[in-house]
C-alpha cells in the first residue's frame, strides 16, 4: 500500500473546505482505499491530507488522469504544499485499514535516519514502539511507512486528545531511550491532527 503524506498552509478556509468535499470524487478510482485529514492543533491554518493506494502504480494512474480536475476547485486556497509518498512496511498493531470514522485524532511523526542505522531504527519500531502504543487503551491503529533516502513516517490514530496524551506523558522518554532513538534518527518532525469527518472518503 502507497501513503501520500499532504502538508499545506491554508490561506482560504471557506473555499479549501469546500473543495476538500469534492475529492469524494476519488470512490471511483482503481486502486483507491481511503483518504481523511484535518487541522493541526499546534499550528493554525495547517492543514494535513492523507490517502491510500493499493500500489504506486494505480496512484500514478490517477495522478496523470483525474488529480487536477479533482484539485482545480481548491486552486489559490492553500500554500506552501508539501507532499511526501511512503510505502506502507508494517502495521501499528494489527490490521491497518485506511478508515477514519472511529478515530478523532492522527499523530503523524517524519523521521531521517542515519543510512547505517535505519534497519536498528525500523527493528526499534518494531519491537519497542509498536507494542507500547498498541498496548495504549486509546490507540486505534496505525502503520509504519518508508521512503527513500532512509526517511519513514509513523501515523498513529487515536480515539481523543486524552487518550492520547496519557500515552505521551507515561512513555516517551523511557521508550526513546530504549530504542536508542538519538543514535537513530537525523531529524525529526511531527504533527498531532485533528480529524475533520466532512474530509473522509
Amino acid at each position: 500500500m502507497l501513503v501520500k503524506w499532504i502538508r499545506c498552509t491554508v490561506v482560504d478556509r471557506r473555499g479549501f473546505e469546500r473543495g476538500q468535499r469534492k475529492w469524494a470524487g476519488l470512490l471511483g478510482e482503481p486502486g483507491f482505499r481511503g483518504q481523511g485529514g484535518g487541522w493541526s492543533r499546534g499550528r493554525a491554518g495547517v492543514a494535513h491530507i492523507f490517502s491510500f493506494w493499493e500500489s504506486r502504480a494505480f496512484y500514478d494512474s490517477f495522478m496523470a488522469r483525474s488529480h487536477d480536475r479533482l484539485a482545480a476547485s481548491q486552486s489559490g486556497t492553500f500554500k506552501d504544499m508539501q507532499a511526501k509518498l511512503f510505502d506502507h512496511r508494517f502495521d501499528v498493531k494489527t490490521g491497518f485499514e485506511p478508515r477514519f470514522t472511529d478515530a478523532d485524532l492522527v499523530r503523524v511523526a517524519h523521521c531521517r535516519v542515519h543510512e547505517e542505522r535505519a534497519e536498528h531504527f525500523a527493528l526499534m519500531q518494531e519491537k519497542v514502539w509498536n507494542p507500547a502504543m498498541a498496548g495504549s487503551p486509546g490507540m486505534v491503529r496505525g502503520l509504519f511507512g518508508e521512503a527513500p533516502a532512509h526517511e519513514f513516517m509513523i501515523l498513529s490514530m487515536w480515539q481523543s486528545a486524552a487518550e492520547h496524551g496519557k500515552y505521551r506523558v507515561e512513555r516517551i522518554e523511557r521508550l526513546a531511550l530504549r530504542a536508542q532513538i538519538e543514535a537513530d534518527v537525523a531529524a525529526m518532525t511531527g504533527d498531532i491532527v485533528e480529524l475533520e469527518p466532512s474530509w473522509t472518503v
